[in-house]
Parts: C-alpha cells; structure tokens; sequence
C-alpha cells in the first residue's frame, strides 16, 4: 500500500511540475503520518544528520566553482594545454579534454566546466573550421569530468547520503577520471583526423614557457585541495574553504577578470546554488528515514535473496533505473531519490560502497548528456547558438564512450578500488 501511495504521490506532483524538494518532502511526510512517526523524531534525525563536517564542505566547493568558471583560470589552463598538444591534428579537441581534466580537479561541477571551457573552446574550433556538433560534443562530454575527476561535489553529496569516506570516494574516482579522458582524448584525434581538422602553430619556447607560468596559480588550486587532504594536512572542509579563498585570491589579484565590485554578487549565486543543493539533502534524508523505518529496504533485500540475484545483476538493473531517471530529472536530484532506496543493498549484495559511488557518478555523467534534460547539452546549445539536435549529435560518440567506461569499471572494481585501498589502506 504505502508503494502505491509512495507511485501515486511522487508521479502526480512531478507531473503537476512541483520542484523536487517539494516532490520528496511532500511523499515522505505523508508516509510518515501514515506510519505513525512522530514528527519530532524525523526533525531530530535531520539536524543530526545536517551536523556534519563534511556537509559543509559542499557550499565551499560550489564558491570556487563560482569564481573558477569566472575568474580567467580556464583561459589560463587552455593556453597551457594548448602549448603542449595543439600541434596535433585536431588538436583543440584534445585540449578540450585536458583543459576540462585540470578544471574538474580544482571546480568539481560538471556544468560549470562545461560552461567555462566552452564559452572560450567552442568559438575557438569554430573559427578554426570545425564541425559544430563536434566541437559541442567533445565540449559537453569532456565537461563531465567535472564530477568524476577530484574533488567533486556528486561524490560529497553520495558520501554523506552513504556515510562513506570523501577522501576514498575522491582517490576511486581518480582512474575511471583519466581512463575516461584517454577514451574522449582518443575519439577526438580520430575523429579530428578523419574529417582533416587543421593544426596549430607550435609555440616557440618563449610561448611555451610564458603560458605554463601564467597557469601556475591555477594548478596551484588542485594541489591545496587534493594534497591538504592526502598529506594529512586538512579535513575534506577545511580543504574546500582553503580552495574558495584561493580561487577569489587568483580571480581578483593575479588573472585580474573579477573586480571587488563583482565578490558579493558571485557569492550571493554560490550561495543560492549551495542552498538549493542542502534543500534537497534535507528532504532526501526525510525520505531516507522512512526508508529505514517502513521496511521497505529490508523487504527489498528479502526479495532479492529469495530470487537468488547476483551482484552484476543489480548493478544492470540500477545503471538502468539510473539513466532512465537521468533522462528526466538532473543529476542531484537523481541520487537523492534513488540512493536512500539503494544503499541499504549494498551490503547484502557484497558491493564495496565506495565502488557503488563511483558507477553511480559514470551513470550521473551520462545523464548530463542524455535528452530531455541534460544539463551539458543546454549549456553547449546556448554557448553553440545550435539546435539541441546538432549537440545531441555531436555527444552520441562520447556517450557510447561512457558506456563503454560504465561496463569496465563493473566488470573490473579494482579500477575505483586499487588507488583509495593502496594509499589509505
């Protein structure tokens, strides 16, 4: 009965356009009063969970996202990237995928890399004679590093709804990061050489050496995150706020395109992207503890056991259910439908969370990309002036890709699993 209601609920308000926090908060307070819970129980397990260290660290990660996307440091890793391998054919898709490398190693968002580095890249191919669902397509692609590569906000966001280790989640997400980059770097040379893209000027060495001094200060960035948290020098928080005041120091007083005038306007769009995102936690957990308290997980996992179903099999079946919601809803609002239902089943089936965490983030990366609601394709289409066509068909090749990563990183867990067990083991 409560499933039903739980179907009837949810499908209705979604379909009358209420946003998602609403949608959530709304179907699980009416199962609660249905259960009988007393309110008072659900508030205190909400502060509860709110009072998290790590949850602070998410507010932190969106302010320099903000000033990244807005501060000259993509420029500065383009020109960078471009000094080593835009001498390649084809070669500005190739420093797409670099360039989108290092911003999601410093950003953590997936929109914001894909409109920082596609607001200078995408009109720069298009000058040079490139196809225009191409150069989208590498773009919105290459842009989803933003959540797999380190530090990234998805994995804060699946670390506090699965209470697992960031700083693991971060390492696991460091080999599917570049094998996913080699993937995308290699389609764009191929794809670049079949359709006679033209090559760059090399730079002269005085170039060269000038451009990867002026990126310093941006590589700078992802060294104060990712080295203070594994040389035991801060906490993931601590971390996050240090790369904040560092993206606003680079942004104001070495790459000079943020005046004084422009901090508190970009802080106030941080802060109201960071409050939509806790919203939602809030709600989530609500959900999250009628789930534990119903039973529901547990009859889940009767099910499952009395059906005698393998692991792979509930990984296929979860990277469906995933990219069928990732069709429709984005990429925060996903897991946190989603992953209340599916993190108590972790332990019956045997998965490693952390290993979870990163085949739902793969699963979250091809939702930026897949109609109707792919964020990276609005992006890419408003940067383009194109067609959302054009851009979905520019993308297909990256997403089959992806696929392709998703089944590798299934069938082979040491692929997320190797790095965060030899350094923190």
């Amino acid at each position: 009965m409560a499933g039903g209601i739980f179907a009837g609920m949810f499908g209705s308000l979604m379909a009358l356009g209420f946003p998602i926090y609403l949608v959530l908060g709304l179907t699980a307070a009416a199962l609660l009063w249905m259960d009988a819970t007393p309110m008072v129980s659900v508030t205190q397990k909400i502060v509860d969970e709110l009072n998290s260290q790590t949850l602070i660290a998410l507010p932190f990660f969106v302010v320099a996202a903000v000033f990244m996307e807005r501060g000259g440091i993509a420029r500065a890793l383009i020109e960078a990237a471009m000094s080593w391998v835009g001498r390649v054919r084809g070669g500005l898709g190739l420093v797409c995928v670099i360039a989108c490398m290092l911003f999601s190693a410093m950003a953590g968002s997936s929109v914001a890399t894909a409109l920082a580095m596609g607001t200078i890249l995408v009109p720069a191919m298009l000058r040079q004679g490139y196809d225009r669902h191409f150069a989208a397509g590498v773009v919105g692609a290459s842009g989803t590093l933003g959540i797999l590569i380190p530090p990234s906000l998805a994995m804060v966001v699946y670390g506090v709804l699965a209470d697992e280790s960031i700083p693991r989640l971060f390492l696991a997400g460091v080999i599917p990061g570049l094998l996913q980059a080699t993937l995308l770097g290699g389609w764009a040379i191929y794809y670049a050489n079949r359709r006679g893209y033209p090559r760059t000027e090399k730079a002269t060495m005085d170039e060269f050496v000038r451009l990867n001094v002026r990126a310093l200060p941006a590589f700078a960035l992802p060294a104060i995150v990712l080295g203070g948290i594994y040389g035991g020098l801060t906490t993931v928080t601590e971390a996050a706020a240090l790369s904040a005041v560092a993206a606003l120091l680079i942004s104001l007083f070495v790459y000079r395109t943020v005046t004084l005038s422009d901090v508190v306007p970009l802080l106030a769009s941080a802060s109201y992207k960071a409050a939509s995102i806790m919203i939602i936690i809030v709600v989530a957990l609500v959900f999250g503890h009628w789930v534990t308290e119903s039973g529901v997980a547990s009859a889940i996992v009767q099910f499952v056991q009395a059906h005698d179903l393998k692991p792979w099999h509930f990984l296929v079946v979860v990277s469906v259910m995933l990219f069928l919601l990732g069709m429709f809803l984005e990429v925060f609002s996903v897991m946190l439908i989603a992953l209340p239902l599916l993190i108590p089943l972790l332990e019956p089936f045997g998965i490693d969370p952390v290993h979870f965490g990163i085949i739902v983030v793969i699963n979250m990366e091809i939702a930026l990309l897949t109609p109707p609601v792919g964020l990276n394709l609005f992006v890419l289409a408003s940067i383009t002036k194109a067609p959302l066509w054009d851009v979905i068909k520019g993308t297909t090749p990256f997403v089959v890709l992806m696929f392709l990563l998703l089944v590798l990183v299934m069938v082979f867990p040491q692929l997320s699993l190797w790095l965060p067990n030899a350094i923190l083991n």
